[in-house]
């Protein structure tokens, strides 16, 4: 069975030169060569590098290629040619699969670029003073780790997404990916590097070192700087985590060979957009009907996009009046942060005659007001996970970054929480669907004088001991950063499930006043 998967492996990978898209197949594949020929030259050239220089590469090098192996499939909903279901109508035996289907992966372009770069970074270690015999068995087990990262990937898509990829799911995994590497990159750019490695990433680099995203690389580079200690830990650590993934692997091959799928469930959501990707209940249906509002009703859409505008328009006249540019800089991301929470202070009124929709069909409060600010949660997190590095980068203080997170998070969730009360106990009118953004209503039922103002002064009020000690941490120094940080989250998150809970039970009792209002207004 093992020498006829592999034979079906290779044959796979030479038959896609031969199909009617061989061009661009040969045109990737040069390209992968391509890359590796560079990643092998640039490893084989640290062998001259001090052994700090070396190790801060390969691990955080290392670290990125599992995390992509793991992740990657997922991300790009890539088919899965070695699909254990593919072999469960033979008759196959299940515990030998597991090792059959990992021997060949190796079998492919990926897994080849990935076994050449590793043979690099083992010569290297070998040249920096680690022993050949640990280096080649830590080196087998750092590809074995890699690739096993990347079955599970695969099988978890398998199992967990559809086969046709809704250009929904990957605008969120583009997003998911933003969040998490736009600030990394920013950081590292930021730092002063001058022929050597700063302290923060030496530190970085050796927590790294000893997890499982890189205990292959950690081992090899300490055994040659010679901190026995560090290469033992990290050597336990890598075997542990390739048993780990193992089971893992393996327990989701029977999984796979196991379960019989529902192929009619996936086709009943295809072509749904946003309701196919949310779950099937009350909260799915509102968030996914939210986004299609959002992202289509230009009412909406003039309020996501002046607000990352109005942020950065705000250091302009403190400029003028004199503020120093370090302190003007720390304005924008508490602003849009602010008003990103403020913005679905009066989603119901938006929703005009519509709004009888949840009425009639009976949806508790809390879905009501989870789903509504779904919409603001994809815009607000990647735009302020953007804007804060990019404001650290600025104002080169660094240690202000976990003061600046907390209290953006205060401000951004604490609005959204009172804008789920404002707008169910004091909505006003806006224009109507398909109106101009700008038009000013002329309907005299607005009734929510109030309401935008105590939503806005609200938060405000509400992050006050957070902007207190992110005034410290400016002023005094980092030692209240930790402080900042985690005063920032447990305000907002305390205010948003309090707003949420208590906006529904209102929404729950206020049907009619609410469809009196959108009727009349």
């Amino acid at each position: 069975m093992a020498a006829h998967i592999l034979r079906l492996r290779a044959a796979l990978l030479v038959g896609a030169l031969r199909d009617h898209r061989r061009g661009r197949t040969l045109v990737l594949l040069a390209v992968v060569i391509a890359l590796t020929t560079v990643v092998c030259l640039a490893v084989l050239s640290l062998d001259h590098a001090p052994v700090a220089v070396g190790r801060t590469v390969v691990v955080l090098g290392s670290a990125a290629i599992l995390l992509g192996f793991l992740v990657g499939p997922v991300l790009v909903g890539a088919v899965d040619q070695l699909d254990p279901r593919r072999f469960g109508v033979f008759g196959v035996d299940e515990r030998q699969m597991p090792w059959i289907l990992t021997l060949a992966a190796f079998v492919s372009v990926p897994s080849m670029a990935l076994v050449a770069v590793t043979v690099c970074v083992c010569i290297v270690a070998v040249r920096l003073g680690a022993p050949w015999p640990a280096a080649i068995a830590m080196s087998v087990v750092g590809a074995m780790t890699t690739v096993l990262a990347a079955r599970i990937g695969m099988a978890i898509n398998a199992l967990l997404l559809p086969e046709r990829r809704s250009r929904e799911l990957t605008a969120l995994f583009a997003l998911a990916l933003i969040v998490i590497a736009f600030p990394v990159a920013v950081f590292l750019a930021s730092l002063k590097w001058d022929g050597h490695v700063p302290a923060a990433v030496a530190s970085i680099t050796a927590t790294v070192g000893l997890t499982p995203l890189a205990a292959p690389s950690g081992f090899l580079f300490a055994s040659a700087a010679g901190d026995a200690a560090g290469a033992w830990a990290s050597a336990v650590i890598a075997v542990l985590t390739a048993a780990a993934l193992w089971l893992v692997w393996s327990w989701l091959v029977r999984r796979l060979l196991t379960t019989t799928e529902r192929p009619v469930a996936s086709r009943e959501r295809t072509g749904l957009g946003w309701f196919g990707l949310m779950p099937s209940d009350a909260f799915g249906a509102i968030a996914a009907r939210s986004l299609v509002y959002w992202l289509r009703d230009r009412r909406y859409i003039m309020n996501l996009v002046v607000v990352p505008v109005a942020g950065v328009l705000t250091v302009l006249p403190l400029l003028v009046a004199g503020v120093p540019l370090e302190i003007a800089a720390l304005v924008p991301v508490p602003v849009m942060a602010l008003f990103f929470g403020w913005l679905p202070h009066n989603d119901v009124a938006y929703d005009s005659t519509a709004l009888w929709t949840h009425v009639a069909s009976g949806v508790r409060g809390v879905p009501d007001r989870l789903g509504r600010l779904v919409p603001v949660f994809i815009v607000a997190i990647p735009v302020l996970a953007v804007a804060v590095p990019m404001t650290m980068l600025w104002i080169t203080d660094w240690r202000l970054l976990l003061p600046l997170t907390g209290l953006a998070a205060s401000l951004l969730l604490s609005g959204l929480g009172l804008s789920s009360i404002v707008s169910v106990v004091a909505p006003y009118a806006v224009s109507r669907p398909g109106d101009s953004p700008f038009q000013q209503p002329q309907r005299p039922t607005s009734r929510g004088v109030y309401g935008p103002a105590a939503a806005f002064l609200g938060a405000i009020a509400l992050s006050a001991p957070t902007i207190w000690l992110f005034v410290l941490t400016a002023v005094e120094g980092e030692q209240f950063a930790p402080a900042t940080l985690w005063a920032g989250i447990a305000t907002g998150v305390g205010v948003f499930v309090i707003g949420v809970a208590l906006g529904g039970r209102i929404f729950e009792r206020s049907g009619e006043r609410l469809m009196e209002f959108v009727e009349t207004a």
